[in-house]
Formats: C-alpha cells, structure tokens, sequence
C-alpha cells in the first residue's frame, strides 16, 4: 500500500517526466487520428517565399501592408488579425529616410517631405476595416521594463472566483506604433508556451499581461467579427472553466488553455500575399472569413512543433485554433480529469495488490493485461468518439511497476541468503571481483588473460617504532592496523580498483581487471592521493584523541594514584606509495585447492620497487615512466631520476605525484617543475656547480608549493658530493644504480 501512495503523490505532483508521458500518449492519438479537414470561413494572407521573391526582402513598406489590408476588406473579410507585431517604425517611409540621410539634396528631401508617413497610411487602412493587430511579451525576465506601457482596456466579466491566480503570466507587453493601436479595433496576444519539450499543445485564449485580463489573438479576433462585444471568464474553485465569447462557452484547462485538435498543413487555407496584391486571387475569396495575416516563409523562422510530429507556421496554428472554435472540435481536458486518472490509478493497481499473491504468474501477466488493455481503450475512444484527454500512460506505468514491485519482493526474499554470502565474500576481494564470479561460474578456474593493468603497492614507513610503542598491547596495534588498511581500502575501491591483497602493513592493487576501467592510470593516482589525505586526517584524529587521554588521565591521576604519566603524541603513521603501468597476467594462481586473483609479471615488480624507493627520494607517491605518460597531462608530476631498480636491466625514469590538475596548473609549481628539470639537466650534464647552486633555489620553490622536498634535495646534495669525489666513467648517462629495494 505504500507503493500505492507514493504513487498516487507523484500523479498529483506531476513532475516533469510523468508530464512528458502523458504528453507523448496525447501525440499518439493525435497523430493516429488528426482532425478532419473540413471547408470552414477561416483564411490566411501569407507572406511566403514567392511573395519574397516578387515583392522583395522583409520587412516590406507599410504601403504595402494597408493595400492588403483595404482589398481583403474589400472582399468582404469579416475581420483580419496579425500574426505580426508592428512595433517599429517603417524604415522605408519618407521622414525615416529623411532621419537616416541627413546630407540628402534639399530638392529631394523637399519631395520627401509632401509624402505621406507610411504608418498613417497603414493606419487610415486599419480604421476602414475590422483590424486585430497582434502584441507580444517580452521574452526574457531582463527585457521587462520598470515602467509598463497603458494598454487598451477591453470589457470582460468574472463568473464566479476570480480567475488571475490560474492564469498564465506575462509581465511586459511589446505592443504596434501608438498611431496603428489606437486606429485597430481590437488587438490579441500572440504568444504561446510550449511544452518543456518544446512542443506546441496547448494555447492560452485568455492570459494576464501587465497583471490585466488579455485574450490571445484568435478569440480576439473572432470577438471583433461578431461585434466586438465584451468577453466572459467563468470559474470554479479548481479554477477556469471556459470562456464565453460570441454566445458560445469555450471550454480551458484550469489555467485557461485550450488544446487544438489539429490537422495536417494544408495549402488550401493559404492564400499568397503576392496573389493578393497582383489580383491573381478570386474576388470573393476572402468573403465572410476571419482572415489572418502571417508567414510560412523558411527564413522568417515563424515554424513552430507540434503534437502531430512535424512543425507548422505559427500562423496555420493559430487559424487552426479559430477552426476548432468555429466547429466546436477543440480537444478537452476538464479540469475535472485529473480526479478521473486518480481513481484510474488507485483501483488498477489496487486489483493488482489484491490478486497477485494468489494467482501465478501466468494468470498475473493474463490480469494485467486485461485491465491495463480495457482502460488504454476506453482512453482512446473517449478521444475518438468525445475528443477527451484522458492520460493512458501514467495509470498503465504505475500499474505495471506494481506488478515488478511485488515480482521482486518474492524474488529478493529467495536471494537474500546468496546475499549474505556474496556480502561476506567481498570483505576478502574486490566487489567488482565477486559481481563477475557470481555471474560467471566458470572462471572459478585456474589461468589467466594479458591486460594492461595500473599496479599500485604501499607500505608504511616506519613501522618498527609504530610497533615498539604497542610493545604491551598487540591488540590495540591490530586495532590501529585494521583502521588504516580500511581507510587504504576504501580509497581503492571508490576508485574501482582491485585489491590484490594485505601483506602485513603492506597493500598490493591494480586497475582494470577483472573488469574494464579505460582511465585505470588516473584512477589509481586519484586514489593514492586521496589515500595519502585521508592517512594525514587519520594521523590528526588520532593525536587530537591522544591529547584529550592525557587530560583526562591527569583530571583522574590523584584518584587513581597512578604514577605512569601518558605520552603526549602518537607516532604518525606514513605511507609510501608506487605506482606502475604495464601489460601483466591476471588471473587465478595457485594450486586446484587453494588459488587467488591476481597480477604477475615486470610491471608489478618495478611497481613494489617504486613504493620502497619512496622513502629514498622524500616524496610519498612514485610514479613509473609509463604511468607519466598516461596522466601527466592532468597532475602534478616532477621528475625525480632515472633509476635502474634492483632485478632490472632498463632504466626508468620516476616522477613524485605531487598533486592533482588545480596544483599543475599553479603557476608556483610550474616555477618549481622547470627549475627542478634546469637541474636535473645539470646533473646529467656532470655540471655539478650549477646542480649545487640549484638546489637551494629549488628548496624556495617547493616551499611554495607546499611540497615537503628536502630529503631530495639532501639526497642530491649527497649524490654530487660523492661524484665529485668520485667522477663518473665516460659513458655514464646519469642513471642512478638502486641496490636499495
């Protein structure tokens, strides 16, 4: 019953992606069955790509805008709406070519002058005839003014509560030239919201502009044609019912929306700008219809997506809607559905609860069905037959998770005991290694395959005196020990990495096996990073916790006559850390009895090397050559030597992890790195002056990174000294032989 409420609280809730469902079940209707198209007094003047190429660029002159206003009124137009803003002066009118062109001859601007203002022209135009000019919101918050524009007032009335708080907002208005409003008979908002997925479904027909009660453009326009008498807004507590225009009630959503039922484009309602201003178009074409002025010109970009699937011209939608008026074929959503698609959901996934423990899974499935298929039925025949919404989706998808949920309570009680298992099992091997074996049976077998792995070892340095001061309380050691291998652990596998295994203070891991990890380099320096923070925070916690023993031993030492005073610091525990990258086998090793999973081969070896060099070079992390090269564009690496390890013939070059990208990109350590590099190539060079007058420069520079360097720079001061006493042979090309692992 849970699962039932809380998916009843999601239905009302209505987040976005159980929006976004239904909105995809009401394009399938729609595209499975569009509107009829059906002869209906609604036309559109369109300026379109001909009427580009005979008349020329948009915008055109006004003039020739009033002469398409004066012959479609001519032809009878019961009333002519614009699906275009005139906000602008008309940049082609005689006094603006006047203001753009002041060095003009005084002849011509005299000529200019005499002509007439093309606005007023327009506007004479508008006045002969039922005009709507169409307005429009400011699109962004920034675009709204702190000074709003007067509007004209239209008369309306309010049945029953009042309507503004379910209404949709627009809080600026982009209105026509003063002189073209006051002479238009009405005027209507163009806009329109689309969905979140950037479809067109729904279309306000009344909406608040400036906090005032404005109709949109088709209702406007079709109140003009009956009359232009005053509109009415009808409400109930759940918020707008309708609204009554031209004696009929038009039925919204809550907030005043209406949902078009539309039908695919059609050319029959077009009628060409250019036709019309040539007289290539039938006297009475435009006779007795509400006409409507705009573009389905390409690169006017007025297209707009629709429930159908394919854009349309923002004009074609908006006669549309004028159709649907007409024909009363609006598509209907009552603001009453929702209570509808509640109890939908309440009593099918309640039939589910009821029946599901008693029936098999067969006759479930056969149930499901059943219910889920009558209620998609009557969802689309309610759309067929009474052009009502009633969401399909939500009721079928939570019905249908019901049935998962109960399948997989009884199939969770049956595994949790394999659980328990697998549970205890990871405590020993990685989880990833666990998941594969659980699914794979099969490589519970001895071999192994050939991978490129990123190998990591640790050790702690100084173990000797950690255990001397647990001398009297191996316990307490163990305890201690347990508590860094778990941090060292979890660190690895945040990190998806493999541990291989614990060698007493000792961890050996890799990357990429068993399972694919194609960052596996980087992966394994993020983690020994966050092993090495993570070791330091340990060390804090632990003498803070040392100092708080030691006054609560003094508060209690007269009560306890003791006379063994505890120590006021704890020996820090410190980790060194090498990692290396390189093509190894991995796999199960050992004996049919007893085998691990685990890596073998060079890499791993030059791996262990680098981890026990660490404590030589004063730096906790060594990377190997190969591992550099893999992540030296995105961390902190400064080159430490080029080493011929114990067991290895080859050179290799080793760099110190010191930090992640945000410490590379320092331009301190960028300093530090180069001036590091200068003396390198002096010591390889046998330039053991300019090496000695470096490295207490370099001790500056790694100060200022933060960089604890000063065994390196010991090391190196050592190392010259040795040389200079010592001169290398000829063919020495500054690689260091390591006998120390």
């Amino acid at each position: 019953m849970l699962g039932l409420l809380c998916g009843l609280a999601i239905q009302i809730a209505d987040p976005p992606p159980v929006t976004t469902l239904r909105n995809a079940s009401f394009d399938f209707y729609h595209q499975s069955r569009p509107r009829d198209l059906t002869p209906l007094p609604v036309a559109i003047i369109d300026v379109d790509d001909r009427s580009l190429e005979e008349i020329g660029q948009w915008p055109w002159p006004r003039t020739r805008i009033a002469e398409m206003v004066r012959i479609a009124s001519a032809q009878g137009a019961a009333a002519i709406g614009f699906d275009i803003v005139f906000s602008e002066a008309d940049r082609l009118s005689p006094g603006e070519i006047l203001k753009d062109n002041p060095d003009i001859s005084p002849d011509l601007a005299s000529a200019l002058e005499q002509m007439p203002d093309h606005d007023l022209l327009l506007a004479e135009a508008i006045r002969s005839a039922r005009v709507v000019l169409g307005q429009a919101s400011m699109r962004t918050t920034a675009g709204n003014r702190e000074v709003k524009q007067e509007m004209a007032k239209v008369e309306h009335a309010l049945i029953g509560p009042d309507p503004r708080p379910f209404m949709l907002r627009f809080p600026d208005i982009v209105q026509n030239r003063p002189v073209l409003e006051a002479s238009a008979t009405g005027r209507g908002m163009i806009n329109a919201r689309p969905d979140p997925d950037g479809v067109y479904r729904r279309v306000p027909l009344v909406m608040l502009v400036q906090d005032e009660i404005r109709l949109g453009l088709t209702p406007e326009v079709l109140r003009v044609a009956t009359g232009g008498g005053p509109f009415a807004i009808r409400t109930n507590e759940a918020g707008i019912e309708g609204v009554v225009l031209a004696r009929q009630l038009i039925t919204t959503d809550r907030d005043g929306t209406i949902w078009p039922y539309l039908t695919p484009s059609s050319q029959s309602r077009f009628v060409s700008a250019s036709d019309l201003l040539n007289g290539r178009v039938a006297p009475d074409r435009l006779a007795g219809h509400l006409v409507l002025v705009g573009t389905s010109a390409i690169g006017l970009e007025d297209f707009r997506a629709t429930p159908l699937g394919v854009p349309m011209a923002g004009v074609e939608i908006h006669a549309q809607v004028l159709e649907n008026i007409l024909a009363q074929t609006l598509l209907q959503r009552p603001n009453y559905t929702i209570a509808v698609e509640l109890v939908a959901t309440f009593t099918l996934c309640l039939l589910v609860i009821i029946f599901a423990p008693s029936l098999s899974a067969r006759l479930l499935i056969a149930l499901a069905l059943l219910l889920l298929g009558g209620y998609v039925a009557a969802s689309y025949s309610l759309f067929i037959t009474r052009r009502q919404l009633l969401d399909p989706s939500f009721p079928v998808a939570a019905t249908t998770l019901m049935i998962m949920l109960i399948s997989t309570v009884n199939y969770l009680r049956e595994e949790r005991q394999r659980r328990e298992i697998r549970s205890a099992f990871g405590q020993y091997v990685s989880p990833d290694l666990v998941d594969q074996l659980s699914r794979n049976k099969g490589s519970l077998t001895l071999g192994g395959e050939s991978r490129q792995l990123t190998l990591l070892f640790s050790d702690v340095r100084g173990f000797t005196a950690i255990a001397e001061e647990f001398r009297d309380d191996p316990e307490a050691l163990t305890r201690l020990m347990n508590q860094f291998l778990t941090i060292l652990s979890r660190a690895i596998m945040d990190y998806r990495g493999t541990i291989d295994k614990f060698m007493g203070d000792a961890v050996m891991a890799f990357w990429n096996a068993p399972l694919d990890h194609p960052d596996h380099a980087r992966a394994a320096c993020r983690a020994a990073l966050r092993m090495i923070r993570d070791v330091e925070a340990f060390n804090d916690t632990r003498t803070a916790m040392a100092r708080a023993d030691i006054n609560t031993a003094r508060k209690r030492r007269k009560l306890r006559a003791k006379g063994i005073k505890p120590k006021a610091s704890v020996q820090r525990i410190n980790v060194g850390i090498g990692i290396n990258t390189g093509q190894c086998v991995v796999g199960n090793m050992g004996s049919d009895m007893r085998f691990d999973y685990t890596a073998l081969g060079d890499p791993v070896n030059v791996a262990s090397r680098l981890e026990g060099q660490s404590r030589y070079y004063g730096t906790p992390i060594i990377l190997g050559q190969n591992t550099a090269a893999e992540v030296g564009r995105e961390f902190a690496l400064l080159e430490l030597d080029r080493v011929r390890v114990m067991g290895k013939e080859l050179p290799e070059t080793i760099f110190a992890l010191l930090g992640d990208e945000a410490l590379r990109q320092d331009p301190a350590f960028l300093k530090a790195a180069e001036r590091n590099a200068e003396m390198l190539e002096a010591y390889r060079s046998r330039d053991w002056e300019a090496v000695s007058r470096a490295l207490p420069d370099l001790r500056g520079h790694f100060d200022a990174i933060g960089a604890d360097l000063k065994d390196y720079l010991e090391m190196y001061q050592a190392r010259i000294d040795d040389l200079r006493r010592t001169p290398p042979p000829r063919d020495w090309e500054g690689v260091f032989d390591s006998t120390r692992k």
